[in-house]
């Protein structure tokens, strides 16, 4: 599990693990991992993590060794997804809509500390108050994430969301009118 990333675990049957290291020190939703996922038909799993920037990379492979999962322990995973997959589901939803909301505030915070090349050049186009409004904006928010339990629904978040929004678009529509962050990357987080 990654930084800034929520999974629950107590589902899962662990079949393996290996560790990324090398990954160079970045603000908190800056380090972007990509994770590659391939089975085979003979049911052996490719798990490969490579850190874009430095370009670690660790990989893994897992077969069905003696002592793992069992047929019958597979059918009765197989039946016990079907039948909490609506469940599922909004527990997905609720976890992309904290992911979305953790990610685009942390994108505030880099932008306003001008953390790279290209947030630098909006930091220094903002006002000293909009950089404490936009400071304290995200510290709060990132204390109210903090604060919420798994029972948060998604759209508490989703109304967070709005209200960060609702905060910050002005003063980056006010810099570029576009409303994006230079490069055409969208706004900070993904949003």
């Amino acid at each position: 599990v990654f930084e800034g990333e929520r999974v629950k675990t107590k589902d899962n049957n662990k079949l393996g693990e290996f560790n990324l290291s090398g990954i160079p020190p970045a603000p908190r939703g800056v380090p972007q991992i990509e994770i590659e996922y391939d089975i085979n038909a003979d049911g052996i799993l490719n798990v490969s993590a490579t850190e874009k920037s430095s370009g670690s990379t660790q990989n893994i492979v897992v077969t069905n060794e003696k002592g793992r999962l069992s047929q019958e322990d597979i059918d009765k995973m197989v039946s016990d997804a079907e039948a909490f997959k609506k469940e599922d589901e909004i527990v997905k939803e609720t976890v992309e809509s904290r992911n979305k909301l953790e990610g685009y505030v942390y994108g505030i915070k880099n932008m306003v500390s001008g953390s790279d090349e290209q947030t630098k050049a909006l930091s220094e186009k903002i006002t000293a108050d909009e950089k404490e409004q936009l400071t304290k904006l995200a510290s709060e928010t990132i204390s109210w994430l903090d604060s919420v339990d798994d029972t948060c629904p998604k759209e508490e978040y989703e109304t967070k969301y709005s209200e960060v929004e609702n905060v910050y678009k002005p003063i980056l529509d006010k810099l570029m009118p576009q409303g994006g962050m230079p490069g055409g990357g969208g706004m900070p987080g993904g949003g």
